[in-house]
Formats: structure tokens, C-alpha cells, sequence
């Protein structure tokens, strides 16, 4: 599936995708759009066990240009969520989807990253929320969190 920019999204993306949404067999994956192909492509996946801070090193360090490099990353979170008038919690299991763009990103990379998003978001059918983080504050877990808390029915 191509985006508005022409970029097109790997077999490989959606493959892993598969492998953590049914079968849990990854924690996270980050893409990245080679400029060679024109095409979104798994860059590093991480362990089972991998915390997010591993996916926050991973999604800010990688590229040429370390922190100035935008990336997607997708991450399988587990949290504890209690109902409201209940005493006991529930453990959530919810997939994201990150768009990473710094600021001191190149334009014109952020503005091909953003206008390729969608096309991943179309083809990883089943992520529970898109997030937009242009710096670390934006990324951080207690923020993810909230953002995915939101659609917790209380």
C-alpha cells in the first residue's frame, strides 16, 4: 500500500506486526523509510522481555543523525487498569503506534515521515492508538499512558 508520498510499506512490517499482535513474540518494532527503495522497513525489533526505555533508546538513537532522525515505532504495553466502584485491577494489553519527528528533524524528512504514517497505520490493522511525539516529553511512557487510558471505559 503506497502513502500520499509514494512511500510503500515492506511484507516484512506487517510480518512482525503478526508475530507480536498474535503470537507475542517481540515487545517492539521500529521502522524506518529507506531512501534507496522508497519503502517503510523493520530496522530493529526488540525481545519479549525489552522494557520501554529499550524502545525509547532504540526509537531516539537510531539513523545516521541519532536524535535527529525521525522513525515509527510500534509497541505492545501492558498496564494495570482499575474500574471505578471495583476493588480489583485488570491487566491492559494495548498495541501503538508511534510517529518519532523531532524538531531538529530535516523538514523535509518530517514532512515525508507525516505524509507516510498513514499507509503504515493502514496496513497494521488492530493498533489501539497512533501517537505523534516530536520530543522526548512527548514519548515518555507516563504520556503514552495517558494518551491510552483515555480509551479506558472507567
Amino acid at each position: 500500500m503506497a502513502s500520499g508520498s509514494g512511500v510503500k510499506v515492506a511484507d516484512e512490517c506487517k510480518a512482525r506486526y503478526e508475530e507480536i499482535k498474535k503470537d507475542k513474540k517481540h515487545r517492539y518494532v521500529i521502522f524506518y523509510i529507506k531512501d534507496e527503495s522508497g519503502q517503510i522497513e523493520v530496522e530493529v525489533v526488540g525481545d519479549r522481555d525489552a522494557t520501554y526505555d529499550d524502545f525509547l533508546k532504540d526509537l531516539h538513537k537510531v539513523g545516521e543523525d541519532k536524535n535527529d532522525d525521525c522513525r515509527y515505532g510500534l509497541f505492545d504495553v501492558e498496564y494495570s487498569h482499575q474500574c471505578q466502584g471495583t476493588s480489583e485491577a485488570t491487566i491492559k494489553q494495548k498495541l501503538f503506534l508511534m510517529s518519532w519527528c523531532p524538531d531538529t528533524a530535516k523538514t523535509k524528512k518530517r514532512m515525508v515521515y507525516a505524509s507516510s504514517f498513514d499507509a503504515l497505520k493502514k496496513s497494521l490493522v488492530g493498533v489501539h492508538k497512533t501517537i505523534q511525539a516530536t520530543d522526548e516529553a512527548e514519548s515518555s511512557f507516563d504520556a503514552v499512558l495517558e494518551k491510552l487510558r483515555s480509551t479506558d471505559r472507567n
